[in-house]
């Protein structure tokens, strides 16, 4: 799966290394062709494209875990974000460590472990995939993209 922008998309139809599985109802025009603007396009020929690698960042952590608390589910902010296994007792800065955590069950949490204050993870923290970060970091524009990113209601 390959997110692009219609520029590429549309040299890849006119190259006839893609096809249009689905358009906008826009025409692109030259002196001499006229195509309609792709949405989606499927590739003739399987193309190896290295993979987009997600920043761990802040912001990406409480994009990962939706605005939500990984601790008590609540979804009302300021979001901090708290290490699984505390930092000063080797614990990594990964995706696998760090959740997004309300104040409240930061500040309760503190240094500890969660056995130590007696708290529990609603999810366990995974690095994104491929698919997620297509689907969350960059967005859905076209809604007919739904079906083909494994977004159906």
């Amino acid at each position: 799966m390959l997110v692009t922008n219609a520029k590429k998309a549309i040299l890849l139809v006119f190259c006839e290394k893609a096809e249009i599985i689905e358009n906008n109802n826009k025409l692109i025009r030259s002196v001499h062709t006229a195509i309609h603007l792709p949405s989606i396009v499927r590739l003739l020929r399987y193309v190896s494209v290295p993979r987009k690698r997600v920043v761990l960042s802040r912001r990406n952590i409480i994009k990962r875990d939706q605005n939500t608390c990984q601790y008590c589910g609540s979804r009302m902010g300021p979001f901090t974000v708290d290490h699984v296994i505390p930092k000063h007792r080797g614990g990594p800065e990964s995706w696998e460590n760090l959740v997004c955590a309300c104040v409240k069950c930061n500040t309760k949490k503190g240094g500890r472990t969660l056995e130590e204050c007696h708290m529990s993870l609603l999810r366990k923290p995974r690095k994104p995939n491929h698919l997620f970060v297509i689907q969350h970091f960059i967005g859905v524009v076209d809604q007919r993209w739904k079906p083909y990113l494994f977004m159906d209601d």
